[in-house]
């Protein structure tokens, strides 16, 4: 893998990980501070060190000043800066706080967003779980997303994100360069399925795992290094982007306060090696790739096309370029092009296996291949597709290790879009997308992206010749699953995808769609309701991040008090329209054709003119309440109240979508503000008679109105 030191380029996304310049990296990050009595007057010492323990960034908790960027740079690392803020506090209620944080960032981003150490911006980490429900989860992601597109505004070259946590999953900025997870699971097995999850929260964007460490003061020593090497290679296998350990040092401010009962870093108080950072530096670098060895080549990259000239070069191109550690052929199928596209390829890719038929469709196309191939492993994409550089080798590795699968795939991102119609296109429903039965197991994958073992695909007799243009990936994963065979998901095996390049275009393709479903229903009719939509078993994900909006239900525990809380979503959100492009008409124009392509497509599936009638989209019910009082309480966190609440015979609330606690007619939300040196204050939001509460805490704590 190259070296992600160079301070001379930005690093950017590249699809589900990252690179610098033309090298793709897996960064692996640290953790450096706030420590007690501020920040050393050198940094260069404690940077060496970093850097010679395998490390490329360091993550702060605050903006930095521009002597920590110049020594990161010079000692080759990058700096991923924290805004520091009242984030712990209602900031919507007082939106001169989330202001105040607007204006610090933009004046630091003014003056230093241009140091060459500088990688990116958190713009926030952690907000509690009770205030996000408290202020409301749409509000606080919406402040996010403002905070993302100021700091964007100001220096586009840096990265953005959110550090997010387990309790606030659904709280993802839309606008978000990557998603980062601050996580804390020793159990292998556990860290490796919630990182499969995260995958598909974080929808076509990187994941980064923003804190990741143990405490050596309860666990030892010992235990931290194996911890960290383990989580570091798990990591890796699931295509994680980035890594980052919490934390460099012993020493730790939180909240002004020095801690002395946790020891998570990875030198001592008195600045000793622990055995961790010994791990760090033996971790080898690799590019979690196994070699595979075959006397004939391992898979075949099958690429279909008709009339494809203008197009399939790029597909080629990064087939014959990919990074894969097995032998493998690349076959083009030319379906009766008229426009030279089998002249071309002669010309210009003699190394491409080339076959070419009569025009059958693009089932037989894909047939033939199959039966022409030399591999076992049979890969299909499309045309105008551009599979990213390591997908040959992560879906050979996914089949290797899940010998139970007979078939993997993994997202098609959309391309960036060149004009506005381009843009509204990607960001329309209707685009071919995974179906997830959990984290790991596909219903359904699209063609572009669908690789399978032959003898699973001889099992099922190919792919049906009725299907022309489309329906036939459908049909053929449902036939798989008939026959009791599994199709699996590797979230860093993806494709590039264009997508139709104008209104026209798309809604001729969601017409294809609707006569293909309508020959999916004719030989599958139990998979479909009477009103001709499928009845998929999984959830249909779209690329877009998996965040909260007016449609979802969060699950908070009881009394919000759930490690995890996960949302049930109607609908998955759809991409949002590319940067640069969403002004009014782009958004005017989504509106329309959201509407008329799913319409257009039910009407040449039912063929009936109520398929036009737009589908209203059912909302959840809302628990409202006139006039709820707010009170506030000072120096006592939420869970001792409730607590106390809980011995004075108030239940847990019913309505666990707002509501705390219950008790008569009366309701109870709670959530605790913080602020530096330890003080708190738990504001109270209350429905009913507001005087069985008072009476219930007067004896205990002075019960402040708010006015």
């Amino acid at each position: 893998m190259a070296s992600s030191n160079s301070t001379n380029s930005r690093w950017q996304t590249d699809g589900k990980f990252f690179r610098c310049g033309s090298d793709r990296i897996h960064p692996r990050m640290v953790t450096y501070g706030p420590l007690p009595g501020g920040w050393p007057n050198c940094f260069r010492e404690d940077f060496k060190r970093i850097a010679a323990a395998s490390f490329d960034a360091i993550r702060i908790y605050e903006l930095p000043c521009p002597r920590m960027l110049e020594s990161a740079a010079d000692c080759g690392l990058k700096v991923f800066a924290g805004l520091s803020w009242q984030q712990d506090s209602d900031f919507i209620s007082h939106a001169s706080r989330l202001s105040a944080a607007k204006i610090e960032l933009a004046e630091w981003l003014t003056q230093h967003g241009d140091e060459p150490g500088l990688a990116g911006v958190f713009v926030g980490n952690e907000i509690p779980a009770d205030l996000v429900r408290w202020m409301g989860p749409l509000k606080v992601q919406n402040a996010l997303e403002d905070l993302i597109a100021l700091g964007r505004q100001i220096a586009p070259h840096l990265l953005y994100a959110y550090a997010n946590f387990p309790s606030t999953e659904y709280l993802e900025p839309g606008n978000a360069d990557f998603t980062a997870f601050n996580i804390y699971l020793e159990q292998e097995d556990r860290l490796t399925r919630y990182l499969r999850r995260l995958h598909h929260v974080a929808g076509d964007r990187p994941l980064v795992v923003s804190e990741f460490g143990l405490d050596t003061q309860r666990h030892g020593e010992a235990r931290q290094a194996e911890l960290l090497q383990n989580a570091i290679a798990i990591c890796e296998a699931e295509a994680v982007a980035g890594f980052t350990v919490f934390t460099w040092s012993d020493r730790w401010l939180s909240g002004g306060l020095e801690v002395d009962d946790w020891s998570f870093g990875l030198v001592d108080r008195d600045g000793k090696d622990k055995a961790a950072l010994k791990a760090m530096r033996e971790i080898k670098r690799t590019d979690a790739m196994i070699p595979i060895h075959s006397p004939k080549p391992a898979i075949t990259a099958i690429v279909c096309t008709r009339n494809g000239r203008g197009r399939i070069s790029t597909c080629l191109e990064a087939l014959l370029g990919s990074d894969c550690s097995a032998d493998f052929e690349v076959m083009v199928v030319d379906d009766g092009s008229t426009d030279g596209t089998s002249d071309f390829i002669r010309a210009h890719y003699p190394q491409v296996e080339l076959v070419r038929i009569e025009a059958g469709g693009l089932s037989v196309a894909r047939n033939i291949g199959a039966q022409l191939a030399k591999a076992d492993i049979l890969a299909y994409t499309d045309d105008d597709c551009e599979p990213d550089r390591e997908w040959l080798q992560r879906v050979l590795q996914f089949l290797q290790n899940h010998p139970d699968h007979a078939a993997v795939g993994g997202p098609n991102l959309p391309q960036r879009p060149q004009h506005w119609r381009e843009a509204v296109v990607c960001a329309a429903p209707g685009a071919p997308s995974h179906v997830m039965l959990d984290d790991l197991t596909a219903e359904h994958l699209p063609g572009c992206n669908l690789v399978v073992r032959k003898s699973a695909l001889e099992q099922v007799e190919g792919f049906d010749p009725r299907f022309h243009a489309a329906g036939d990936d459908v049909d053929f994963c449902w036939r798989l699953q008939n026959r009791d065979l599994t199709l699996g998901f590797d979230a860093g095996a993806f494709v590039r995808h264009w997508r139709r390049p104008s209104l026209r275009s798309y809604l001729r393709q969601q017409l294809g769609y609707g006569r293909a479903e309508r020959m999916l229903i004719a030989k599958h009719p139990q998979r479909f309701g009477k009103s001709g939509t499928a009845l998929w078993e999984g959830m249909i994900y779209t690329g877009a991040p998996l965040r909260v909006s007016r449609h979802a239900i969060i699950y908070h525990g009881s009394v919000n008090e759930g490690a995890y809380h996960p949302q049930l979503v109607a609908v998955q959100p759809q991409r949002d329209i590319a940067e640069g492009f969403d002004d009014w008409k782009s958004q005017l124009t989504l509106k329309l054709i959201s509407w008329l392509a799913p319409a257009l497509r039910a009407w040449h599936r039912n063929r009936r003119l109520l398929s036009l009638m737009p589908s209203l989209p059912r909302l959840p019910k809302l628990h409202t309440h006139a006039n709820p009082e707010q009170w506030h309480i000072d120096g006592v966190e939420r869970d001792v109240l409730i607590g106390k609440l809980l011995e004075l015979g108030w239940k847990s609330s019913t309505d666990g979508e707002y509501w705390d606690l219950k008790k008569e007619a009366t309701q109870v939300m709670l959530a605790t503000e913080k602020g530096d040196k330890g003080a708190m204050r738990t504001l109270v939001r209350v429905a009913g008679d507001s005087s069985l509460l008072h009476g219930d805490l007067a004896g205990f704590w002075v019960v402040i109105r708010t006015a």
